[in-house]
């Protein structure tokens, strides 16, 4: 079964369009928008195991310039 999990990214100040296209651009994400409130990009990803979902998590997108922060949450349902 599919994990599927959102992650919030906020962004450096200017960054948010770079950041969704390179966000976009990691295997796993399904889809990337930029959004009005505490975080700036909200990414969808759908992966096989919650494994893979840290090394999109801490490794794909913590690893992008200009990412300031990011939250992880794996859907329950």
């Amino acid at each position: 079964m599919p994990v599927v999990a959102y992650i919030m990214v906020k962004a450096n100040t200017g960054e948010a369009d770079r950041l969704r296209d390179d966000v976009l651009a990691l295997d796993g994400v399904e889809d990337a928008h930029i959004v009005a409130g505490d975080v700036d990009i909200i990414a969808k990803i759908t992966v096989d195991s919650p494994a893979h979902v840290k090394e999109i998590a801490a490794d794909g997108i913590q690893g992008i310039s200009g990412v300031e922060d990011t939250q992880t949450y794996i859907a329950m349902d």
